[in-house]
Formats: C-alpha cells, structure tokens, sequence
C-alpha cells in the first residue's frame, strides 16, 4: 500500500509513545468519516504520521439497523475514497476484487448496494488499514504551548472493555469524528432507561428483535428512514389481519426523501461553500427547513410498504396496521409493568388521546456526540457562534485563539456551518481529501472546481459602463 505506516502506539505498554516523536494528525474516534481520512492519508505522496483511536474493540456501522435487504441511500461510489482518488487501493470495488465479489456485483447490477454489504466493506478496510487503534478510550485534549503541539491522553482498554494502560500521544493537529449518539425525547427518556421495559431506540433494534416480536402490540415512533425500515420489517414479520402495529410521526406525512437529480444537488462541495458563507441566522433557519432532503423515506421503501399492505387486502379486510403522522407524544408512562401508555397530541386537529401498547421503538434519529469533556481544555481557545456553537471555517477545522498554531478538524460536527450534507456519506471522500490539503500545505488531492449544474448564490459585480447609460449590475454566478 502507499503511504507511510504511523507507528502503533498501542504496542508501548507504558503508552508513551509520540512524547518525542511528535504525529502529524491524530484522529479521535473510527466511524465512516474518520476511516475515510485514514485511507486518504494513507495515499499522499511522503507519507504523514497519523495515529486514530476509537474506544469500540472493533469498526462497526449502525449494527441494529442491518436489516436485512436495507439499502444506502447513496450509490456505492460514494464509499470511503473514491470520490476523491478513484484509483486508490481502499475502494468499494477493490474490496469486491479483494473478495473475488467483482463480476457477480457486475452482473448484479446494484447501484445502491445494501447496509450490510458497506459494513463488511468499511470493516475490510478497517482490518487492513494501518495506524487503527481499537480499544482506546480518549481521555482528554490539551493544548501545549511549550512544545506548539496538542497532548492527547488515552486509556488502552483489555477485552473487556478494562483500563489496561494510560498514555500520551502528541499531535501537530487533531480531527474530531467521534460520530452522533441516539436521540431520546425527553418524555421518553424514564421509559427508555428502564431494563424492564420494552422501549428501544432504533439504534438497537435487531438485537431486540425477537423480543419485540413477541409483543401483542408494536409502536414505532418516526417518519424517517429508521422508523420506515423497522415498520416494514415488523409488518413482514407478523401474521396477515394480526399484525397490531402502530406507526406515529411528528410530521404532517409520512413524505418521501426528496430524491431528485438538482435536488440532490444540496449534497456538493458547491451547496456546501454556499451554505457556508451564508449569514449564521440564515443558516439556522435554513437547515430545519429541509428536513425532506435527509429525513424523508426512500421512494423505494414508501412503495415497499404500500405494496405490502395492498397486499394483504386481496382477501378482504384490512391489516391491523395504524398509521398517523402530525401526531407528538406528550407524556408516557407504565401500566402494569408489561405495558406503556403514550399520551398523544395531534397538531393539527388539536385533540388529544392515550395509546396502550406492549413495545415502542423509538426511531427518533441521532444527535452529534458532545466532547465537551474530553476537549474541556481546549475550551478557552475555541471561539463560539451566537448560538454557542465552536465556529468551523472553510477548511473544516474549529476557529482557535491565534495563539494556537495547531489545528482542530471536525468531522459531522458542523451541519450549524455547512449545512445538510455534513453527516452524508457522498461527501466523506471530499471533506477528507480537503481536510489533508489543509493539514500538508499542498494538495494532493485536487479539488473539483464546480460540482452542480445549480448555482446556488448570486455574486453582483458592474458591468461596463456605456457612455448615457444607467449603471447595471451583472449576475455572476457562483459555479462559474
């Protein structure tokens, strides 16, 4: 493989490695986005030192959410480097060819391939790619100013998920991409946060399948992608006129992802810069209001579920399947200990009502990971939006007091910043390329000069001036 192996600190059983050899970049956290960053590094040319800690035994994407048959919902060419350096040896098709998977994938024709099949890629990578530490906890984040580099202090963990050996490594920049964690509504939490309960998020959901088949009565909760996938999953699973499944959802429909050509658009390295030079209150008002370009279902999955509730209408009857959007769940509470209570509010109608029901299943979506206490000092450097949040300038890296001379890359940490497209696999590949452009000074990964056909912004200059004529002012648009 190209590029220049980091040593493995994890082989120092006194973790002191880095304390005078000094990495170039240490990355906190191995999800997709990070793991992207690490195969590129790998491939610039004289080699960087890099070293990536995650505190999991081993890479895994989203384990609960495999279900069976589900699919990405971008094309396989959005993997970890291809859309940055199509010839690098750490693609989706290498990994087919590695396999002896290449030409039944050709004949099979997948654009979109499914969940489980980009895990067992993301986790080939992860096996083979070197200067991956699993097993470590990240501890803390300071800023040296005698030796104008970053300490990080971890704990290497044993299998059991044991402090085995505390150590330091110094880094001349760090990346963040430690990734979101479940979100759990506030009404929920009591609930959730009860073993005897049968209240799970998403997240988890195939590890407690069997469990949740045995209930009488299944409620799901969210309109998106998640909560479609377990509803159809469930609703294949149980016996036609039988199958007691209740879906809910906050919004007015349950709406399709919007999934069209110049829609998909937004997901650019140009929707990207545009939105990022945009006023903060504008920023903020945009993002919720295109919730359908992330959170929507996949047309396919919406056909799906039609096809099979239709279906179950060819006897006559209708499946015992309820579903309401623009419904928002007030309080919860048990009834028994088998049972919970939902206490529901319909927006638009303004009534209210109570649903009794045996397991809930919470496809509520994902809030990003706070590093308040591993990065607490960092603090005082950090400078913060209106809103509090660490501003993220143009190359990804947080804005620091200039009396840091190093840098702080975050990785879907920044949709406050760059807009919908920071937790989209399709633009792993391109904020990785652009992040090592920064961190060497050169660029060895180039950057495509336009990228959609759209042109998001205006930018007015004067046109010449023709003598007796009124001054006019030209639209330039942005792509060009």
């Amino acid at each position: 493989m190209t590029g220049t192996p980091a040593p493995e600190p994890s082989h120092d059983p006194e973790g002191t490695w880095g304390a005078t050899q000094p990495l170039d970049l240490v990355g906190i956290g191995i999800g997709p986005f990070n793991l992207s960053l690490a195969a590129l590094a790998d491939g610039v040319h004289g080699g960087i030192t890099t070293a990536f800690y995650e505190q999991r035994p081993a890479f895994s994407w989203h384990p609960g959410l495999l279900i069976e048959g589900a699919t990405l919902q971008v094309p396989f060419l959005a993997d970890l480097v291809t859309l940055a350096d199509p010839a690098s040896p750490w693609s989706f098709l290498n990994h087919l060819r590695a396999r002896e998977r290449l030409f039944p994938f050709y004949f099979a024709e997948k654009f979109h391939i499914q969940r489980a099949e980009y895990d067992a890629y993301c986790r080939w990578v992860a096996d083979n790619l070197p200067g991956l530490h699993f097993g470590h906890q990240i501890d803390a984040v300071r800023w040296n100013p005698e030796r104008a580099l970053f300490e990080v202090d971890f704990t290497q963990l044993d299998a059991d998920g044991e402090a085995e050996a505390l150590g330091r490594s110094y880094a001349r920049s760090i990346v963040l991409g430690v990734g979101t964690e479940p979100y759990v509504p506030e009404p929920l939490r009591p609930l959730a946060e009860a073993p005897a309960v049968p209240v799970i998020h998403s997240a988890d959901y195939l590890e407690h399948r069997e469990r949740l088949l045995e209930a009488e009565h299944i409620t799901i909760i969210g309109s998106g992608q998640s909560g479609a996938e377990v509803f159809l999953d469930l609703l294949r699973a149980r016996p036609a006129g039988a199958e007691k499944l209740h879906w809910l959802a906050r919004t007015e429909a349950f709406a399709p992802m919007e999934y069209s050509k110049l829609g998909l658009e937004h997901f650019t390295p140009d929707y990207t810069r545009y939105f990022h030079a945009l006023p903060e209150q504008t920023r903020d008002r945009l993002v919720p209001q295109q919730w359908q370009l992330h959170k929507g279902i996949a047309g396919d999955t919406v056909a799906a579920i039609h096809e099979e509730l239709y279906r179950r209408t060819l006897h006559g009857g209708w499946p015992d399947a309820v579903l309401t959007p623009g419904v928002g769940v007030r309080t919860a509470g048990r009834v028994a200990t088998t049972k919970v209570e939902l206490h529901l509010e319909h927006a638009q109608q303004g009534t209210r009502s109570r649903l009794t029901t045996d397991a809930v299943i919470l496809a509520t979506g994902y809030r990003e990971r706070s590093v308040d206490r591993m990065l607490a000092g960092l603090d005082p450097y950090v400078s913060r939006d209106a809103s509090g949040r660490p501003r993220v300038d143009g190359e990804f890296k947080l804005v620091l007091d200039e009396s840091v001379t190093g840098a702080v890359y975050v990785q879907n940490a920044e949709k406050h910043s760059h807009g919908v497209g920071a937790p989209d696999l399709g633009l792993a590949a391109w904020r990785s390329a652009g992040i090592l452009n920064s961190l060497t000074g050169k660029e060895p990964y180039p950057m495509p000069r336009r990228t959609a056909f759209t042109s998001f912004g205006l930018e007015r200059r004067e046109a010449p001036r023709v003598p007796g004529q009124a001054m006019e002012l030209t639209p330039l648009t942005q792509g060009n």
